[in-house]
């Protein structure tokens, strides 16, 4: 994911481990979380051929007591620990790896090559951070097994695959998530953030992801010679007001309907310059929040293809067509209590200095359909900083300025962003678990202290 951080020069910051409080941990964590995370770094795989990686996720689980099920969702992991009365709390990490050639330098980096889907050749790595998901997801497994005193109830933890497809989440709920398991009070999750300092944590309580949508746009015209054009019906023409009239539609809805984007990240069509084509494809990313607003964008895509060919001329059999991509990912939505309770659970562990509640971003995540699929499920996704403090500040938080998430570039500070997601997902399950554990406040309860707001926005799933 690539983001955009209003500087936040008045964090003290200070990291929450070093190397060596990860080489050796307390006792009960048996696991070298660092030498996992660099394991994991270097043997990516891509998405639905995560068998390596669930292996390796299984066999931590198995050894810290859990009942493993692997296979779920074609290579989900499922991993439940029964520790008495009380809710079911389920924590996901995703497992799954892009197809970028690594260029980070490290001694550990990917050297790994695959096929892609589509038959492409190309390499993979762990380029948006699901590598440090894994290594915290153990590492909280091995707090929370070492602390089985202090808490009662279920616990959950499932290792998902393709999240960077969207496809993941939805596989493991078909495959038996919530009948063949525990059914989940509450479900949280963390994601790596390539723009906010190692050793501090951010959320947003409502949407916290947009919806993610895939269209192709196939503009049809009446090729011909590029000499005669009134005898042809162009279609890079009518493409090219197609585009802008998009953008006064994304616009629109932005002012009415809640944040809004479309966005034309490729235009095929033509072969010659002399040429005029009988086709132009569009591909549109499409971003919002509410199913409304969706459907109003996608209705709206469609109006304005067809207006604006009618209005040029176009045959009615040479009306654009517009196909939306089975691979959408809904809007992310962290509900209110929820949300409310782990953030004032957050702020009471870590100071307001090392907590910001930001605006919701305009990134897809998987992590939605485990809300969507039972609504009465409470669910939280929060953000986990990655970069070097020392270099966050000689950049000014400036995320120009730093490798994004998604790129070859992309090198986390591993230790101290493992750690704080440790303390901050094991902080976060004792909250709900905890023997002491209080009941979910009320809706109406403020949040306690002040928090710190950046505005964030977000490129592409």
């Amino acid at each position: 994911m690539r983001w955009k951080l209003a500087p936040l020069l008045c964090l003290a910051l200070a990291a929450a481990a070093t190397a060596a409080d990860l080489r050796h941990p307390p006792a009960g964590d048996p696991t070298d979380l660092l030498a996992l995370y660099q394991d994991l770094h270097a043997h990516p795989e891509l998405s639905f051929q995560e068998v390596r990686t669930a292996a390796r996720l299984a066999d931590e689980a198995r050894a810290l007591g859990f009942e493993v099920t692997t296979g779920v969702g074609r290579t989900g992991v499922v991993a439940v620990l029964r520790n008495g009365p009380g809710p079911v709390v389920m924590i996901r990490a995703d497992m799954d790896a892009l197809p970028v050639f690594e260029e980070t330098g490290l001694p550990y980096a990917s050297k790994v090559t695959a096929t892609t889907p589509e038959g492409a050749p190309t390499g993979v790595m762990h380029a948006c951070g699901h590598d440090l998901h894994m290594a915290a997801w153990v590492g909280t497994a091995q707090r929370l097994v070492s602390q089985r005193a202090a808490w009662s109830g279920t616990l959950v933890m499932i290792g998902q695959p393709a999240e960077e497809r969207g496809g993941g989440a939805l596989a493991m709920l078909a495959d038996g998530l919530y009948t063949r398991f525990p059914r989940p009070d509450y479900v949280l999750a963390l994601h790596s953030h390539a723009a906010l300092p190692a050793g501090t944590i951010a959320y947003s309580n409502g949407y916290a992801l947009a919806n993610v949508d895939s269209v192709d746009l196939d503009i049809l015209g009446v090729g011909g010679h590029g000499a005669y054009p009134q005898v042809a019906r162009d279609p890079v023409m009518l493409a090219s007001r197609t585009v802008v009239a998009l953008q006064q539609l994304a616009a629109s809805e932005s002012r009415n309907g809640g944040p809004a984007v479309i966005s034309v990240g490729s235009i095929h069509g033509g072969s010659k310059h002399n040429i005029i084509p009988d086709e132009v494809r569009l591909q549109l990313t499409v971003r919002s929040y509410g199913d409304e607003s969706r459907a109003r964008l996608l209705d709206g895509i469609r109006r304005i293809a067809e207006g604006e060919a009618t209005a040029a001329g176009f045959p009615r059999d040479r009306m654009p067509v517009m196909s939306v991509a089975d691979d959408f990912t809904p809007a992310t939505f962290n509900t209110d209590r929820l949300t409310r309770h782990v953030g004032t659970l957050f702020a009471e562990r870590f100071g307001n200095d090392k907590v910001i509640l930001m605006p919701a971003v305009m990134g897809g995540e998987d992590f939605s359909e485990y809300h969507r699929a039972d609504r009465s499920i409470e669910s939280l996704i929060f953000w986990l900083g990655t970069v070097d403090p020392d270099e966050w500040r000689a950049a000014r938080g400036n995320p120009s300025k730093l490798p994004a998430q998604h790129s070859s570039r992309f090198a986390p500070d591993a230790a101290p962003t493992i750690a704080m997601g440790v303390e901050a997902m094991s902080t976060a399950a004792l909250g709900l678990l905890g023997r002491d554990a209080k009941p979910l406040p009320p809706l109406t309860l403020a949040m306690k202290g002040s928090r710190k707001r950046a505005a964030v926005s977000a490129g592409s799933r």
